[in-house]
Parts: C-alpha cells; structure tokens; sequence
C-alpha cells in the first residue's frame, strides 16, 4: 500500500501496479463470487469480474432485470440462479441490491453466510445504520467494501476502454484473516482505477451528502435556478441550457476534470475569470450552510430514516416514476434533449 498526500493530508491508496489482476486472480482462485442484485452496480461489477476471469455467479429474481441477466450471457441454472440459490454457492456474498431490497431480503441472505464466507456491500448503508436496516452479519463471516465513486453504467465503459472508476474499500469485519486481500482483490477485479481506504461509516455518510449534494441533489437545484431566471428575464430555451447546462457539460467540465479548476479559469476570457473569481465567494457563503444542514441530516440517520421509509412503500416505484416524468418534462430538459441532438456527432 502506498501513502500518497493529498494537500498535506497522507492517505493509503492501492494501485493496479501495487495490487496487479495476476494477484487478484490468485487470492479469489478458489471462490465463487455471487453477485446479488442486478440492477444498478450488478452488471458493471459482474461482467468486469467475469471478463477479468473470475468465477462470478448471478443472483436475481425473475423479471425484466433477470432478463436482461440473460440478455448479458449470464446462463439460467450455470450462472445465473434465484438469490437464495446464490447464496448459497457464493463463498463471497456480493450485496449489490438497492438499500431497501437489502432489507427484504437479508433473512435470505444471512442464512446462507457460513462460517468462513464473505458479505460484500459497495456501500455503508445497510451496516451504518443498522439499527434502523437490522443488517447485522455474524461473527464468524468477513464483512468487505469496495465503494466505487460512479455508477455502475460508467464502470463498466470504462473498463471496456482499458479504465478505470477509483473505489474506496473498507473492512469492517475480519473473521478469517484474509478479509482485506479479498477485498483489495475485487477492487482490482471490478476494474477500480485505483483503491482508497475508509470505513463504512465514513463511506455512507459521505456518500448520501455527495448523492444529495453536489454530484445530484444541488446541481440540479443550481443549474434550474439559472436557468428559470434567464427565462423570466427574456432568454429562449435554447440560449438558456446552452449558457446553464451545456456548455458546463461538453466544455468546462473536461478541462477541470483534465487538470483543476485553476486550469479551467485560465483558459477561460479574461471577463469569464474575473467574474467567476468575484462570484465564487458569495455562492460559497450562501450554499455552506445548506451543506452543514445536509450533512448533520445525514449523519444523524435522518435521511437514512427517510429513504427507508420511503422506498419501503409497496407503491414507491410508481411515485418515483411520476417524479422522474416531472423532472424529465420540464421545459429545461425537454429543452437539453433538443440541444443534444444538435451536438456535431449526431447531426
């Protein structure tokens, strides 16, 4: 492992150099890794393991996700069975279903951990609060993490264009000795660009608050308030997302993406560096407080609460949808989905 500093704070990493496949394929030769949940992280996570030549098994119920299982060469009764049947093949437990199917369905799941296997979360939740989940493994299994910082989608493109997306890991429990080689193993067999160290209390509290904030929740919130005031003030639909949304995404965010917000400013206009460095201030000062409001909602379990009780509802899929529809036709996206197919490439 490898102690890297980050802005004067040293932090472990674990690289593909330090921890190679060979290594990986060796510490997981004689386990039978099975992939709970198909959903969201499972075929990203599934499919970079089997190409990586791992033994990966499916667990799914049957439905339109156990199709596309099918769908993505996973064979009914080989590869792919029902989660308890799984479950109990899998020496290594991945759980990769929803916060709230975890619930559901950890009756079934902690039957079948064995003395000696591994439980496999790629996120804090279930085990953070799990006075509020009633997630609590036994004492004899390894309890694992990787965290990977993207979605599912996005980790599978990238491993199919030689990349990778940078995890986080996390042992939480070691019962047999080898929970941190396991678990540095899959890392590096998902396709993790590269590894760095947490808990799963650190991992879940961080992630709701980025999920919430920045990376989603405000984002929106920030790129809607811009553009509704350029519409009130005369701007057309497509002046707007292109001055709020798409120039962001196709033009701005690779150059910091690429080197830094400092190298974007610096080949941005003169007007655009000195406007951005006289607005950043008060945009700072207005959203930190939200921030703090957030992050204690998160970390007192709060919001933990409230996505339990509100994906727990038989009817939560339906209310979702309803939400989405919303999002997805109102006038700035409706607007985006216009100015995309203009891009050059689609033209």
């Amino acid at each position: 492992m490898a102690k890297l500093n980050f802005g004067g704070v040293e932090e472990t990493v674990i690289t593909r150099e330090e921890f190679p496949l060979e290594k990986a394929r060796e510490v997981l030769k004689d386990e039978t890794i099975a992939v709970i949940g198909y959903g969201v992280q499972g075929p990203g996570q599934g499919l970079d393991l089997r190409d990586n030549g791992f033994n990966v098994i499916v667990g799914q119920r049957e439905g339109k996700t156990y199709d596309k299982a099918v769908a993505d060469g996973w064979v009914p009764g080989e590869t792919l069975f029902s989660i308890e049947e799984a479950c109990k093949r899998g020496t290594i437990i991945m759980c990769l279903l929803s916060d709230a199917a975890v619930i559901s369905q950890w009756p079934v799941i902690k039957e079948h951990l064995t003395p000696g296997k591994a439980l496999y979360f790629s996120h804090g939740f279930a085990i953070n609060w799990s006075d509020r989940t009633g997630v609590v493994p036994p004492a004899d299994v390894d309890v694992i993490m990787v965290a990977p910082k993207g979605s599912g989608t996005m980790l599978r493109i990238l491993f199919k264009e030689g990349k990778g997306t940078n995890s986080s890991f996390a042992v939480y429990q070691d019962a047999t000795g080898r929970a941190l080689d396991r678990t540095l193993a899959l890392g590096i067999g998902i396709g993790s660009g590269y590894l760095f160290e947490t808990t799963f209390q650190r991992e879940a509290v961080s992630d709701l608050t980025g999920e919430r904030g920045s990376l989603m929740g405000a984002i929106q919130g920030l790129l809607l308030a811009q553009y509704e005031v350029l519409r009130e003030n005369g701007h057309t639909p497509s002046e707007a997302f292109n001055e709020t949304v798409e120039e962001l995404t196709q033009s701005l965010m690779p150059l910091f993406a690429a080197k830094g917000m400092d190298w974007m400013y610096a080949n941005c206009s003169t007007t655009a560096q000195r406007g951005a460095l006289d607005w950043m201030g008060p945009f700072h000062d207005a959203i930190k407080p939200v921030v703090y409001d957030l992050y204690e909602s998160v970390k007192t379990g709060r919001e933990a609460q409230r996505s339990i009780d509100s994906n727990t509802q038989a009817d939560y899929r339906e209310k979702l949808e309803e939400e989405l529809k919303a999002l997805r036709e109102s006038e700035m996206w409706r607007a985006g989905a216009t100015v995309r197919t203009l891009r050059p490439e689609n033209v």
